[in-house]
């Protein structure tokens, strides 16, 4: 039973009903946000408390705090799907927060409970049910908790006080493009993460050494970057937040193995399960970047996508380097890529069966 009780707000909307419609037509991703957002406050001294859904909109920090100085934050990211008979779900909200908490011990914060973590998600959305949008499309509410240092001092030391906050925003495709090919630049100059760094962790420190290279990406007409091990620059990491999964004619399926500097990402372990339930054969280790394209190359791999919660599955058709250009098979998106993100989705709606039993109820 969660420790912590989100006491709800009596403060009206701040978004009329006709905006809010609106908006729903086309949320675009990341841009809207809704009514209200959960808070939690932990000190050193007294544990979790002060938990509440108030509305959404600016708090203030002291230009002192923590984490404007050190970097000390976490964050995670999922989403709610609306079912067909007007019930809400999330998917696998217990990984995400195991996971809250393995960044939190990277980054010297606490641990949220597992039970507190899921608390608030079902305290924010049942407060902003009708931001979440209906179940046409692949629409849906994209929740992000986050965590940082808000203890006032200068000094490299871990925060005594830290805020947990959850926010949420109405969400469509992730790629304005849709769901089509990506061209993927592949970097040998810029790193992720490194060993012994915060790469398995969720922290803004990694997406921010992250936008450089994606600028450079971009000024080499791809949608995407993916990163090298930063020791000798010769094994596939992952892109810029999505892991890296190929799939083999003779019916494998590859990802990156968890070296300490890719994060274990939730959609990541759900579609290894998925394509082992198919019959295809999960493989986690290091993938050889000139391995890697010889193998393109000799029609060995025939289908590349990444994958996480934003984009879900996302087909790579061609990867970029300095070294020359590689087409996997003919550029397109891949039926095995397709199904398994149809039956991902579908499970995250409500139209296939949730055999692994990874839905939870908020609404």
């Amino acid at each position: 039973m969660s420790a912590l009780t989100f006491t709800s707000t009596t403060t009206t909307r701040r978004v009329g009903d006709d905006e809010r419609a609106r908006i729903l037509a086309a949320p675009g991703f990341g841009r809207h946000f809704t009514d209200f957002m959960a808070r939690a406050r932990w000190t050193a001294e007294g544990s979790w408390g002060e938990a509440e859904i108030l509305p959404y909109g600016p708090f203030e920090i002291s230009p002192a705090s923590a984490v404007l100085h050190y970097g000390q934050e976490i964050f995670e990211g999922l989403k709610a799907f609306r079912h067909a008979d007007g019930s809400i779900w999330t998917f696998r909200p217990e990984r995400n927060a195991e996971r809250f908490q393995h960044s939190a011990d990277r980054l010297a914060l606490p641990h949220l409970p597992v039970e507190d973590f899921v608390a608030s998600l079902r305290a924010l959305v049942a407060a902003d049910e009708p931001w979440v949008p209906q179940p046409e499309g692949e629409t849906s509410l994209y929740l992000r908790p986050f965590m940082f240092a808000n203890e006032e001092f200068l000094g490299v030391n871990s925060s005594a006080i830290a805020d947990y906050y959850l926010i949420a925003s109405p969400a469509g495709a992730y790629f304005p493009r849709g769901v089509q090919p990506l061209v993927v630049w592949v970097t040998d100059e810029y790193a992720r993460a490194g060993a012994g760094g915060t790469g398995d962790a969720k922290c803004g420190g990694n997406y921010a050494s992250s936008l450089l290279a994606k600028k450079q990406a971009a000024a080499q007409g791809a949608d995407e970057v993916m990163f090298l091990d930063s020791e000798s620059h010769t094994f596939v990491d992952e892109l810029s937040g999505m892991n890296v999964f190929a799939i083999t004619k003779d019916g494998r399926i590859l990802t990156p193995s968890l070296t300490g500097s890719i994060l274990e990402g939730v959609t990541r372990n759900s579609i290894l399960r998925l394509a082992e339930d198919r019959g295809l054969e999960p493989v986690e280790q290091r993938l050889d970047f000139a391995e890697l394209t010889s193998q393109i190359a000799a029609g060995e791999i025939t289908e590349m996508f990444a994958a996480g919660t934003a984009a879900v599955i996302t087909p790579i058709g061609e990867l970029r380097a300095h070294g020359g250009s590689w087409t996997v098979a003919d550029g397109g998106s891949g039926e095995t890529t397709l199904s398994l993100r149809e039956e991902l989705t579908g499970i995250q709606y409500g139209r296939v069966p949730d055999r692994h039993g990874w839905l939870t109820r908020l609404v």
